[in-house]
């Protein structure tokens, strides 16, 4: 029973990820407008997304429990390009890449890097959120944010966790999926409140 649950967590998650940042893509290029979705939570998460898939190689784990990693990452990057573009800022993309990629390898110099990295991941991932809560209470309206996506990116949390509890139980990795599950949920809930709102109004 356990390894039949453990290979549909990880297969569910992948197929999930595979398309996760399509909704919220298909949204930014149908309205050809970044108008709601927060750069500045965008980047955190890009930030966070790039420290945990270090940390997992850093130390090892299985594969299966971070493939999905690289997929968000390269929508993510995509997305963010799109953003970039819609808002004037393309020239921006250049100095982004060298930073994150500069942070790639700056984060395995020391042991002790990667490791405070990963405890600060769960407080970057989580100020990414925060930053896409606090746009939505900003401006009351959930623009181009898609639900979907959050949502899909709830669920994947939920499957991360029991894949942890399976394999490597690490604690800072439970604790950064239970965070992230919370606030996941919290973001999808305020995108369907302000969705709600805008059609009453």
């Amino acid at each position: 029973m356990a390894p039949t649950l453990l290979d549909l967590a990880h297969w569910s998650t992948w197929a999930v990820c595979a398309v996760i940042k399509l909704p919220q893509l298909a949204a930014v290029l149908a309205a050809r407008s970044a108008r709601g979705v927060s750069t500045g939570s965008l980047l955190l998460e890009l930030a966070g997304f790039l420290v945990f898939l270090r940390y997992q190689i850093y130390y090892g784990y299985p594969l299966q429990t971070y493939l999905e990693y690289p997929i968000i990452i390269a929508q993510d990057v995509i997305l963010l390009l799109f953003i970039l573009h819609f808002s004037g800022n393309t020239k921006r993309a250049l100095f982004y890449a060298v930073i994150f990629w500069g942070g790639w390898y700056m984060l395995t110099l020391q042991k002790w890097i990667i490791d405070l990295a990963m405890n600060l991941c769960t407080f970057i991932s989580a100020a990414s959120k925060l930053a896409q809560l606090r746009c939505l209470w900003q401006t009351k309206d959930s623009g181009q944010v898609s639900a979907l996506t959050w949502s899909m990116s709830a669920y994947t949390c939920a499957t991360r966790i029991v894949t942890t509890v399976m394999t490597t139980n690490d604690l800072a990795v439970l604790i950064r999926f239970i965070t992230m599950l919370i606030l996941n949920i919290w973001v999808t809930a305020a995108i369907l409140h302000y969705r709600k709102t805008k059609k009453t109004d």
